[in-house]
């Protein structure tokens, strides 16, 4: 029987697991936390990620390695790849983890992106702003997620409070774009070369982090050519993944951020794992995110990506709605993480699914009162 070694045990790595299990897949996790959400479906080493004979006791039987978050230490996995494969790539790691670099990676490759400038020290604020202009978007450079470590600058008082509440972390520097919304798309690429994708998944977050998503993204330009507008948004979107993936010889799923401005298309940020905006995808995709993972890294033919109607992925974030109040919604589907509510936390999700997309919105509208009342 074949054995999927997850760096990090998190909801990511158990939702990995609980769609390999039934393809017959072992796992095995490693963790820094005792406590990780995962710890009850596979083996569990808890150990840091820089011990090296944690590491090759867990690489031991494992056939191949893969990771369920960017944070993951570059050389970590790269000291993995001496027992067994590790994918994706060690190189999709070192492009995601600093937004300098992978904002430079997206450029090289053709791929547009808001305006960006690299601050390290105060020197370089004005310059940073000068390019920019304002309002503008401070970010570390590494970590920082769901808006932690970002600021929104409206002057150059404000840009400089920022970077100095930032503690001296390098920083980067982004245009701030009037975006008509935020779109993701999720491909996925396999050992042989074989690239799908899943239809544009629209994303509305909220004090940086995540609240809903609705895939397929629902047509937005009220004109007699809405497919062909959507097939085009689609195309170029599948066109920047794809330029990635093949760049960084990539296997597994890949997601990319996207701003839509009027007509064009600028790249946020890409995560190489599975997505939070992918979540959709079990309930509403033939398969989903954390099969096709599974599938593409262990060299198994990747599955169906078509959708099954319409499907709303929504958020819970800090606290849990009384289950009887979300199960009695028809097409409500419940994923729970074991993890302990705290403010800010994302504790679950729910996916909703509807035949068309006013019936999806409306179910959206009353899990949200749940959620947030």
């Amino acid at each position: 029987m074949t054995t999927l070694g997850i760096l990090g045990a998190g909801q990511l790595g158990r939702m990995l697991a609980l769609a390999g299990y039934p393809l017959g897949m072992r796992f095995r996790f490693f963790d820094p936390a005792p406590d990780a959400p995962a710890k009850l479906l596979a083996d569990h080493l808890t150990a840091d990620y820089g011990d090296t004979d944690a590491l090759r006791r867990f690489a031991d039987g494992v056939d191949v390695i893969t990771y369920e978050f960017e944070n993951v230490p570059v050389e970590t996995a790269r000291f993995l790849q001496q027992f067994c494969p590790v994918y994706p790539p060690p190189m999709a790691l070192e492009k995601g983890q600093d937004r300098l670099v992978e904002k430079n990676f997206f450029r090289a490759l053709g791929i547009p992106t808001p305006d960006f400038a690299a601050i390290s020290t105060e020197t370089d604020l004005e310059p940073a702003a000068a390019l920019t202009g304002f309002p503008a978007v401070l970010k570390t450079r590494r970590m920082g997620y769901d808006g932690k470590g970002q600021f929104t600058v409206w002057n150059r008082e404000e840009l400089a409070e920022a970077f100095r509440a930032l503690n001296g972390q390098p920083a980067i520097l982004e245009q701030f774009i009037p975006f008509e919304r935020e779109l993701s798309i999720l491909g996925v690429r396999g050992r042989d070369g074989e690239i799908v994708f899943y239809p544009l998944t629209e994303n509305t977050h909220r004090e940086g982090i995540l609240r809903l998503s609705v895939a397929p993204a629902p047509r937005r330009p009220q004109t007699s050519q809405l497919l062909a507008y959507r097939q085009s948004t689609q195309s170029l979107a599948e066109m920047y993944a794809t330029a990635l993936m093949t760049a960084l010889d990539y296997v597994g799923v890949l997601a990319i951020e996207l701003f839509q401005a009027g007509d064009r298309l600028l790249a946020n940020e890409m995560a190489p794992r599975v997505h939070n905006s992918g979540h959709w995808t079990l309930q509403g995709a033939v398969t989903s995110q954390f099969e096709n993972h599974v599938r593409a890294v262990m060299g198994l033919p990747l599955g169906s990506t078509n959708p099954l109607g319409v499907t709303a992925m929504v958020n819970l974030i800090g606290q849990i709605p009384p289950l009887e109040s979300i199960l009695k919604i028809e097409g409500a589907h419940l994923h729970l993480y074991d993890k302990a509510p705290r403010p800010g936390r994302k504790v679950g999700h729910i996916n909703l699914t509807a035949r068309t997309h006013d019936e999806l919105l409306s179910k959206a509208e009353i899990i949200r009162k749940l959620v947030d009342g």
